[in-house]
């Protein structure tokens, strides 16, 4: 894959706050990176150096490859996490103006405002004040703002707050649409669910550092426990019985015509030799290795980063 961004050792200081202390991260081509961190982690702060809001004081960035320059901004697409329509103005009035001051033209804005709009179900509000819309209406109209050019590179900070979970599944389709089209895009987010179905690579930034960075399956193969479930037929309660020392029962879990259980093989043991171990004893109706979720890496590795 093409790297298509990069930032290298990006270190920015506000007064006594070091937001990014030398934070570098590789964002390929026609992919889904995730952006992830505590709160006040540095996330903002590095998606505003990359849109040019604000400068690092030392450090790279490069976009195809090349140093990134004032005029690159036309190809990004960046929606904040704190969202800005004007209250007052109506919305499609004020859509037509912003797509134009993203290049499109007068005919090309409306005609592609107006795909979006119905796509999106917002066309009857079209002559409405953007007051009158709802929160996740609201929001529905800037990411369509974002899109509307086209960009490259596409910044969406926490894009599905505001969202029922019915639009913020719309939207995660829409993400990914534009992905297969060609885009490539950084997402910075809380929810993790979104990250497992989305994200081809992340960061984890946490007090100003990044502590984490790589695909998104290298990571979960990477933190694994040797840990598997098992479900079985009958209702055999103790399988601690059938297994020596290398194999520790996590849990148990009897039913009247199945039964599950969990349980952790060590580092000299592998999965053919607790089959080997099971199979006399009891009937397996499936096995399947337990891969840690993004979550329970989050939260293990800012727990280990405040230990340091």
């Amino acid at each position: 894959m093409k790297v298509l961004f990069e930032a290298k050792e990006v270190t920015k200081q506000f007064a006594n706050h070091r937001a990014l202390d030398q934070v570098s991260i590789t964002v390929f081509g026609q992919s889904i990176y995730g952006l992830l961190g505590p709160n006040g982690a540095g996330k903002t702060t590095l998606i505003r150096i990359i849109n040019q809001i604000t400068a690092p004081d030392s450090g790279s960035l490069t976009f195809h490859s090349r140093k990134l320059v004032p005029e690159d901004t036309a190809k990004i697409g960046y929606l904040p996490e704190e969202r800005g329509l004007y209250k007052k103005m109506k919305v499609g009035e004020q859509a037509l103006y912003l797509a134009q001051l993203k290049g499109l033209n007068s005919y090309e804005a409306h005609k592609k405002l107006k795909h979006w709009f119905e796509k999106f179900e917002i066309l009857p509000w079209w002559n409405r004040k953007v007051e009158e819309l709802s929160k996740g209406m609201q929001q529905k109209v800037q990411f369509i703002i974002t899109i509307i050019h086209e960009p490259e590179l596409l910044i969406f900070d926490e894009p599905f707050s505001g969202f029922d979970p019915i639009n913020a599944s719309i939207i995660k389709d829409e993400i990914l649409e534009l992905r297969d089209k060609g885009a490539t895009i950084i997402f910075s987010t809380h929810n993790m669910a979104s990250v497992e179905e989305l994200c081809d690579h992340i960061a984890l930034i946490d007090r100003s550092k990044k502590i984490l960075e790589g695909s998104v399956k290298d990571i979960k193969n990477a933190y694994k426990s040797n840990t598997f479930e098992i479900t079985y037929a009958g209702q055999k309660k103790d399988l601690g019985i059938f297994l020596d020392i290398h194999f520790s029962v996590i849990s148990q879990t009897p039913g009247e015509e199945r039964s599950t259980a969990i349980i952790k093989i060590s580092d000299s043991k592998t999965q053919n030799d607790l089959l080997s171990a099971l199979l006399p004893h009891i009937m397996i109706l499936s096995f399947h290795e337990i891969l840690p979720t993004m979550n329970d890496i989050f939260i293990n590795k800012v727990n280990e980063n405040k230990q340091t």
